[in-house]
């Protein structure tokens, strides 16, 4: 079956006692089993729920896996699979990832052992130069969030197979739609469902996808023992969001290369991050890995750098100033000072996360208004713009500028 037809059938089989073609929703939190208790598909909610199981028959399905787990959201997803590591192990991470999954590999794996390296995983000798013979995992986004960098997934794996690592990728940007990891050789998927899987910013929720059953099986274990499952009704609005995952996806990728190709021409932007311009780096591989859908997120620089991004985020009108991705509203954001803050300055700025970077999740507003939206932000940064060039300053030192709290 192609994509649509998984999305909308599979785990969403008709009620077989009444002929509902939508299934209920199971708000239980324990059941009494007929049987044999030890016997029974569903004992307590935590341990497994029909709803939870139908979502999670779907993700399998879409991403060609073996088994999926449906968390209680994105981080409990990837905290979940770094649970695979114990003391003494090592991970190799990209520099080109969520803020929130910085702090977790620099932060708080820390205190349990595991120490993590980042690295440039397109630069290969740096790559091998990082392996030790504790290196268990190599953990990557595909594109990286907020730079939009790709690797070449294949070659990952085989590189991981070779030190014995296994490799997880997150796939929330580029979306089943876009690249199934598992095919091109990946262990793990991992997905924050509460982006374009739900669609509508209206749930919370992570995803694990894996390829091997016994590897399903040791997550199981752990998702069950630290119970952090995804709740009945957000599964229910996740799993309806896909049924038009394929479609949203589809044209918010034609919005997003016209506004991409637009803000390559503006003169008040230094750089534009988006797979489908000719012009990024991995632009040959996003055309062959990402099947020609380069994705609904846009970043761009700006020359004045941050105060003027600042401003900019805070007039438009139709991209509304907020973290998170993939919905059908359109946001925007500052990486500095929203999702990236929890960064330490200098590692944001090693990682090429400048003080002018905006990041764009484009929604399903008509394109022509979108523009017209993002003239807005331009036009109110430009007393800034102004006041850079006149005092031939390209960035400011957010140690002296207040910053807004870091998701």
């Amino acid at each position: 079956m192609h994509f649509a037809t998984k999305a909308i059938h599979i785990g969403n089989e008709k009620d077989p006692l009444t002929g509902a073609v939508v299934p209920p929703l199971y708000l239980s939190s324990t059941f009494a089993p007929d049987g044999e208790f030890s016997e029974a598909a569903f004992d307590y909610s935590r341990s497994g729920n029909p709803t939870r199981t139908g979502l999670e028959r779907t993700l399998t399905a879409i991403e060609g896996g073996s088994g999926a787990l449906a968390f209680s959201s994105g981080m409990a997803a990837i905290h979940g699979a770094l649970q695979l590591l114990k003391s003494g192990d090592h991970i190799i991470a990209g520099t080109d990832i969520y803020g929130g999954t910085y702090r977790i590999l620099s932060k708080i794996l820390s205190r349990q052992g595991v120490t993590a390296s980042f690295v440039d995983l397109n630069d290969e000798e740096a790559l091998e130069a990082a392996y030790r013979s504790t290196t268990k995992m190599i953990w990557v986004e595909n594109p990286g969030n907020p730079l939009l960098t790709l690797v070449d997934i294949e070659a990952l794996s085989a590189s991981a197979k070779l030190h014995g690592a296994l490799l997880a990728v997150d796939n929330t940007f580029a979306t089943a739609v876009a690249t199934r990891p598992l095919s091109l050789g990946a262990d793990i998927v991992v997905h924050s469902a509460t982006k374009f899987f739900g669609g509508h910013s209206d749930l919370l929720g992570g995803a694990l996808i894996v390829a091997d059953l016994e590897l399903w099986k040791e997550l199981y274990f752990i998702q069950n023992a630290t119970g952090a499952v995804m709740a009945p009704f957000d599964c229910y609005l996740c799993s309806r969001g896909i049924k038009t995952l394929e479609l949203r996806f589809r044209e918010q990728c034609r919005s997003s290369q016209r506004i991409a190709e637009q803000l390559s021409r503006h003169s008040d932007v230094l750089r534009v991050y988006y797979p489908g311009l000719e012009s990024h780096p991995q632009h040959e591989l996003a055309k062959r890995q990402l099947n020609n859908q380069f994705g609904a997120i846009v970043s761009f620089e700006l020359k004045a750098g941050y105060e003027a991004a600042k401003t900019f985020i805070r007039c438009t009108k139709l991209f509304q100033r907020a973290v998170s991705v993939g919905a059908v509203e359109s946001l925007i954001e500052q990486p500095a000072s929203m999702s990236h803050a929890s960064y330490d300055r200098k590692a944001r700025l090693a990682a090429g996360i400048h003080d002018g970077l905006i990041r764009l999740s484009v929604g399903l507003e008509h394109i022509d208004d979108l523009l017209a939206d993002l003239e807005i932000g331009f036009r109110a940064a430009k007393p800034r713009v102004a006041a850079v060039q006149a005092s031939n300053w390209l960035e400011f030192d957010l140690a002296s500028v207040s910053s807004e709290g870091a998701l």
